[in-house]
């Protein structure tokens, strides 16, 4: 009888927990609340896998070395991406055929980190439409799965090949996972500031991903194996699914009866869109700096200030601070002031572009963690502050539904990322470095005045929906969603039209759009 007891509290417990979480999921804003946690995790998740390999690499190269693998000099260039100042003084060492071979492993190296991002651009135009057809809740599932997959690819590489493929299927997962999962905060939170405050909460996660990853990594791989670090995220990335799972219902009666879903924009037509166009063009010019300075900085400070591998490991580490700042400050301004999101953004530009002016300037660790700073700072105000403007665009031009429009985002992302690794390190050797920065810095503040092309996109709203009319109450999201239009303005002899605004020409298409809508 003594042992049924603790099985009979147990049981008890498990009841009182499952009628907990079950009045949790029937309060609307709890609910919400955890999908924006299930999407923060997977967010963090997909930036973490995206890091922690960079201090791991030693311990791959250490286990083929133990392995006795043939061609072991070509694997320790190809997987060492995370000490690029110890390849640049081994090029300073070296000439002749094992220079080559040494500049061939670079390019290696460029190609296994731009794979994700390569792939993730070639996917994106695709899940964004299968996102909008499916909602939201199932492609996250799948890009959690995906990404599940490719952590315990990663946990067991070997050689090069098999990190290719780990890499690339990462991609594959992010281009389903991030795009649906900042597209089902965007339904979950219709209205601002609520939207703008939990779209700056995911960025912060993915700022915190790509920071704590390194050391993450380096930790457990040098207390624990090489494997470790990766079965702990392929663990964190399946209990988060399971979450997902428990949250959302994705195969059940109640999200299978959804089939009548109102018909997104198709992603052509929202690439033809000169305002979304304006807003990804700036998202990719914005990430320019980041994704070129991230493979070539750390060579470039050992051969100018000597800096050792900690200083050039610690330049990025102090940068998180003022990326949440300016997250903090852009979602701040932005409740009290949501028609100037397009001056943030361009002032995120301008900062930037200063930053990255500044940074061949700099001679010592000091002024470069400055320049560093400034450049994030100008990250978080840009993304902050247009990533809720595409959503407002698609509610007030199209369709309530997110996908296609976040993937062009992810698009915006990807061609950064998928150029950084590839081109900087070809740029820098043949124009050099300060050009490079000097470069990036002038296109930044040569965009920033386009976003002016914005400034109109505060005129608009929303129309009332149906569900407003006839219930009083908020829409609800995706499931609710109808169509909308801009607010009307009168014209001299009464009819009443659009704002007027920069693109007045592209207006008779949307106006066509709508009424065959």
């Amino acid at each position: 009888m003594e042992p049924a007891a603790p099985v009979g509290r147990a049981r008890a417990a498990a009841i009182k927990l499952s009628e907990a979480l079950g009045a949790v999921l029937q309060d609307p804003r709890r609910q919400r609340r955890l999908v924006l946690v299930i999407v923060c995790v997977a967010l963090f998740l997909d930036n973490m896998l995206y890091m922690v390999i960079v201090p791991i690499v030693p311990d791959y190269i250490a286990h083929m070395h133990k392995a006795g693998r043939p061609t072991q000099s070509t694997e320790v260039s190809t997987l060492q991406p995370s000490t690029p100042a110890t390849g640049s003084a081994d090029k300073g060492n070296t000439s002749g055929p094992a220079k080559a071979e040494t500049e061939s492993e670079d390019v290696k190296i460029g190609v296994l980190f731009a794979s994700k991002a390569i792939l993730q651009l070639l996917v994106n135009p695709l899940s964004g439409p299968f996102i909008d057809r499916m909602s939201y809740d199932v492609p996250l599932l799948i890009g959690l799965g995906v990404l599940f997959a490719s952590t315990m690819l990663f946990a067991f590489a070997e050689n090069y090949a098999t990190l290719f493929a780990a890499r690339s299927l990462q991609g594959l997962g992010s281009a389903f996972a991030d795009t649906s999962g900042i597209a089902m905060i965007a339904d979950k939170y219709p209205e601002e500031p609520e939207r703008s405050r939990a779209l700056g909460v995911a960025l912060a996660f993915i700022s915190f991903g790509s920071l704590v990853a390194p050391p993450f990594g380096g930790f457990l791989c040098r207390f624990g194996g090489k494997h470790v670090p990766f079965l702990v995220l392929a663990a964190v990335s399946l209990l988060d699914a399971l979450l997902l799972l428990v949250v959302a219902k994705p195969f059940s009666a109640a999200t299978r009866a959804r089939a009548n879903l109102p018909v997104g924009t198709p992603i052509h037509r929202l690439m033809l869109d000169p305002y979304i166009a304006v807003v990804a063009g700036a998202l990719t010019t914005c990430n320019i700096p980041l994704a070129f300075l991230e493979p070539t900085i750390a060579t470039w400070m050992e051969r100018t200030m000597a800096a050792s591998e900690l200083e050039t490991g610690m330049a990025w580490l102090p940068a998180f601070v003022p990326h949440v700042l300016g997250v903090y400050l852009t979602v701040r301004l932005a409740a009290r002031y949501p028609h100037l999101q397009w001056l943030y953004g361009a002032l995120g530009l301008a900062v930037i572009g200063a930053s990255s002016c500044l940074v061949p300037a700099c001679r010592s660790f000091a002024p470069l963690v400055v320049s560093l700073c400034g450049l994030c700072f100008g990250i978080a105000l840009v993304d902050t502050a247009l990533l809720p403007t595409l959503a407002f665009l698609v509610d007030v031009r199209h369709v309530s539904v997110y996908g296609s429009v976040y993937a062009i985002a992810d698009i915006s992302y990807s061609v950064a990322y998928a150029l950084g690794p590839i081109v900087a390190g070809h740029i820098v050797h043949s124009l050099g470095f300060a050009q490079l920065s000097l470069g990036m810095g002038l296109a930044n503040l040569l965009y920033a005045p386009v976003l002016l092309l914005l400034r109109n996109v505060g005129l608009l709203r929303r129309s009332r929906s149906e569900r407003d009319v006839l219930l009083d109450e908020p829409p609800q999201g995706l499931y609710d969603a109808v169509r909308l239009r801009e607010r009307p303005v009168s014209d001299p002899d009464g009819a009443p039209r659009s704002p007027s605004g920069p693109f007045d020409e592209c207006e008779d298409v949307y106006n066509n759009y709508y009424t065959r809508s």
